[in-house]
């Protein structure tokens, strides 16, 4: 995935100022920075939810000029149809096979027995697990998350963490992750960039082991280093 020389603006307001970007596949990349410093918008380009002011989004060697198929979203809010079963809102696109494929999605985020239940039946975290189950059913080359674990408690959103680091490993798939949490961004990203009045203030690779521990003292001094740039 490729930025080249992106920029957008809102009427006379510039949101990203000349973004120069590239994200091998199969990265995770964490995008840290204060609220309108550019995160999500970043994140609506290369889904193809909006177009750039100028340059161009790249994915998979195509330009970005709509919605692009291979990549799937989650947002902070699970976003699930109340009036459909769990197992319905994960294969809600109805393709070929979409039941078998919606319960091996359940399967690997470990909710295999609750697709006949209904959505309100489910905890914060719970509803989270079908949001992404309800992303990775297709199997997409990205996947973004927009905050997708501020609003889970402590417990839940390390539970998260485990969970989609474990999926991003077993299938490669590339991750651009949303965030304002830098200790989560260190816990599982393999790179952050900070986004600062929309230009790229740092660019730091994360080599640390995994799993990882969050109190760690190499981790502690890039939490210090992000903070510093934020």
């Amino acid at each position: 995935m490729r930025l080249d020389g992106v920029v957008k603006a809102f009427g006379e307001r510039p949101v990203l100022r000349r973004l120069d970007l590239d994200i091998p596949a199969g990265q995770f990349l964490a995008v840290v920075g204060r609220s309108g410093g550019g995160k999500s918008t970043l994140m609506r380009l290369v889904a193809g939810l909006e177009p750039a002011t100028a340059g161009t989004v790249s994915v998979g060697g195509e330009k970005v000029s709509g919605l692009v198929p291979q990549v799937r979203l989650l947002f902070q809010d699970a976003r699930l149809v109340p009036w459909q079963r769990i197992l319905q809102n994960v294969g809600i696109a109805r393709g070929p096979g979409w039941q078998e494929t919606a319960r091996t999605a359940l399967h690997d985020v470990g909710l295999a027995d609750r697709g006949h239940e209904w959505p309100f039946v489910l905890s914060g975290g719970q509803k989270q697990r079908v949001a992404l189950a309800r992303a990775l059913v297709s199997h997409p080359a990205v996947l973004l998350l927009d905050e997708p674990f501020g609003a889970l408690d402590a417990l839940t959103r390390i539970e998260m963490h485990a969970l989609t680091e474990r999926i991003w490993r077993e299938r490669g798939f590339t991750v651009i992750l949303i965030t304002h949490d830098v200790t989560e961004a260190v816990a599982l990203a393999d790179r952050v960039i900070v986004l600062r009045e929309g230009e790229i203030a740092l660019d730091l690779p994360i080599d640390l082991p995994r799993p990882r521990r969050e109190s760690s003292a190499a981790a502690g001094a890039l939490h210090e280093q992000i903070l510093a740039a934020v």
